[in-house]
């Protein structure tokens, strides 16, 4: 059977009824699995040698969004050529089967995927966290209860904030995107914030201040080098991670294999030079044996960090100092343009010269929106915002 499951979202039981019944079409059995974060789809499509799972989310967007994220047998997304067969098939038509009687697809609904999902999650980990305090934020997503029980299982102390979810309220001023909504409850704590689909983490640390996915990725990347456990001394990041990041990783010994942005991509970086950490800014990271962003993972990771060597995560984040980063999303009329806009690569090439080695710029277009992205790194915030509005400058004034 195929696994569907699905975010808070008020079009959620929409999407997945539909799914369910198209699938239902063509003679396959679904089981719905319900709201559940995309890790714990992507675990129990292992656990069931299933063929396909489907998760109904649009991650960090707000609620009137909503998505289909197809993952594989492996319980990783598929590949963008894969996804093209799919398209083609669909838009293409018949001939579709039609089945009928007793070769229509059967759907059932696992109502312990939350608990299947936590228990796994609790086994795998080598530590009690008693004594760690949590405050959590799961975006009124689909974290809300899973999260908490977790946490609660492995004996952390925690506080709950955002899991009051209405269908309209996930990722409302909360979340992943938002941390500064649960530093404000953290007081001397450290706060966990979730998006949607609680594919991502980010941190905030005892003195409120946000570790995004760089900052956990050095820390996870240093603790695994002491520890004779970072597979192939080699971590997998993405063209948008810090230039302190890269910086870290050199200063320990470690490679740095670099991909497009993207949590596909990284596992498929992650396959390719067989290293068992990669990971984004963003704080979609993928462990040793994962095949897709897991936040609940990923907190368990940090909490494990943190229980291991009785350190604070304000002392475990100074492996790495981070440059100023200024992002500055582009809304144009052609991003298609981009490549060969003559007068955009000059003025990029004209602040690459300015920056030197103290710095670096990145343009390229929003996968998903009619947005051209400019971000600069620089040795001071200041000198990072004045390049990246030089050169926004030029991209809309080009691209329209």
């Amino acid at each position: 059977p195929v696994l569907i499951g699905r975010d808070t979202r008020r079009s959620g039981p929409m999407f997945t009824t539909a799914l369910h019944a198209g699938f239902s079409s063509v003679g396959v059995d679904t089981i719905d699995v319900g709201i559940l974060p995309v890790g714990g789809v992507s675990r129990l499509i292992r656990q069931l040698d299933a063929p396909l799972g489907v998760m109904v989310s649009a991650s960090h967007n707000p609620a009137h969004d909503n998505g289909i994220k197809f993952l594989g047998p492996d319980g990783g997304k598929l590949k963008d050529e894969q996804e093209a067969i799919i398209e083609t098939r669909y838009r293409r038509g018949a001939p579709w089967k039609h089945p009928d009687g007793a070769l229509i697809g059967m759907r059932t609904n696992m109502l312990d995927a939350v608990d299947r999902y936590v228990a796994n999650l609790e086994k795998n980990s080598d530590y009690s966290f008693r004594g760690l305090e949590f405050v959590l934020d799961t975006a009124n997503g689909a974290a809300f209860k899973a999260a908490p029980q977790l946490f609660e299982s492995l004996g952390a102390s925690v506080e709950v904030h955002a899991a009051e979810p209405d269908g309209m309220n996930i990722n409302a001023g909360c979340g992943a995107t938002q941390p500064q909504y649960v530093a404000q409850y953290v007081n001397g704590r450290v706060g966990l914030a979730f998006d949607g689909d609680a594919d991502r983490l980010i941190a905030v640390d005892e003195n409120g201040v946000t570790a995004n996915g760089d900052v956990l990725m050095a820390v996870f990347a240093k603790h695994l080098k002491d520890n004779n456990k970072l597979k192939n001394n080699t971590v997998v990041s993405t063209v948008m991670a810090n230039l302190g990041f890269r910086r870290a990783m050199k200063r320990l010994g470690i490679d740095v294999e670099e991909t497009a942005v993207g949590d596909r991509y990284v596992y498929e970086g992650m396959r390719r030079v067989k290293a068992g950490l990669g990971g984004e800014q963003s704080g979609h990271i993928i462990f040793y044996r994962g095949t897709t962003g897991d936040g609940l993972r990923t907190a368990v990771r940090l909490a494990e960090v943190m229980a291991a060597t009785g350190q604070p995560l304000t002392e475990l984040r100074k492996v790495i100092t981070e440059y100023p980063q200024i992002l500055h999303n582009i809304q144009v009329t052609d991003k298609a343009r981009l490549a060969g806009a003559k007068e955009i690569w000059g003025a990029v090439a004209d602040a690459e010269r300015t920056l030197g080695d103290d710095g670096r710029i990145l343009v390229r277009a929003s996968g998903t929106e009619p947005l051209v992205r400019v971000m600069v790194e620089a040795p001071t915030e200041d000198i990072a915002e004045q390049i990246a509005s030089t050169v926004g400058e030029v991209v809309a004034d080009s691209l329209g």
